[in-house]
């Protein structure tokens, strides 16, 4: 009998302001839910009012993560320390692995209908690999595959299979899935989600019942409205039904069970690594 993943936690975004001066709501790295092991951090940057990004991400440090960048609207631009740049727009993803350093910086761009929307997720990197070769992936909207179902329900996958159709990144070190799901009311949504993995979903859009329900009693699933984060318990299978119109992310991945030692921008495991890193940067010696 297929388990249904249970809904174990339901997290409200706080306003947050990082960089010089960016408006987030973050869900993951709170007091309340300091991480979702493997994942470290959770934003969802959007605004109409360009004083609210535009100030953006001048050039910074990371080590020992990735970090996963999808746009919505509007345009940003990057460059780093390995000699990538470029700019991602609608519906594009940069997925980039930090590894041993990488300095970089994004700075949105002001769009012409004055809208910036997007999500940053941090990825956490195992203890082997924390000082792997930096390394950068952009792909654009167009590169992402999307599926329909006789729902005219429209899945795009970033990450991860649906439907036997693979996502447009690969080779993560955690076996993550990132699925952007839309479903028009009284659609249904179901994918299977390997036991053992972490798994949430943010709603950004109306609101939809998930749960342990059955497809006959959507009723005794709990509705989720935008915009809020659920944790899921473990089990097999997550069920979705669009009780209005809803769109919602999708996100699993296979969790490290290692220490965790945080500063910043860095991500370790020993207070020790942090320290390193720390002298690392002052000393110049930052990206290997």
């Amino acid at each position: 009998m297929t388990i249904l993943r249970k809904i174990v936690d339901i997290i409200e975004p706080i306003y947050v302001m990082e960089g010089a001066g960016v408006l987030l709501r973050r869900s993951i790295a709170t007091q309340r839910l300091d991480y979702l092991d493997p994942f470290l951090l959770f934003d969802h940057f959007g605004s109409e009012n360009p004083r609210d990004y535009l100030a953006g991400f001048p050039m910074h440090p990371h080590r020992g993560i990735e970090t996963v960048t999808y746009m919505l609207n509007g345009q940003v631009e990057h460059k780093d320390s390995i000699g990538n740049s470029g700019t991602i727009g609608r519906g594009d993803v940069q997925w980039m692995t930090s590894g041993s350093g990488i300095l970089h910086e994004e700075m949105p761009k002001e769009p012409e209908d004055g809208i910036m929307e997007g999500f940053q997720l941090w990825v956490n990197l195992p203890a082997k690999s924390k000082m792997t070769t930096p390394r950068y992936q952009e792909v654009k909207a167009s590169k992402i595959p999307e599926v329909q179902t006789d729902d005219d329900a429209v899945v795009k996958i970033i990450a991860g299979e649906f439907e036997d159709v693979r996502g447009a990144v690969t080779e993560i070190f955690a076996d993550p899935e990132y699925l952007d799901v839309y479903l028009p009311a009284g659609a249904l949504f179901e994918q299977p989600v390997k036991e053992g993995h972490a798994a949430f979903a943010y709603v950004f859009e109306g609101e939809g019942v998930f749960g342990d329900f059955e497809f006959s009693s959507p009723d005794k699933g709990t509705t989720v409205p935008s915009t809020c984060l659920l944790v899921f318990g473990d089990g097999e299978l997550v069920r979705v039904y669009a009780s209005k119109e809803v769109r919602f992310l999708m996100v699993s991945g296979n969790p490290l069970n290692e220490p965790i030692a945080r500063y910043g921008p860095f991500v370790m495991n020993t207070p020790e690594e942090i320290q390193e890193a720390l002298e690392d940067l002052q000393n110049d010696t930052f990206v290997k």
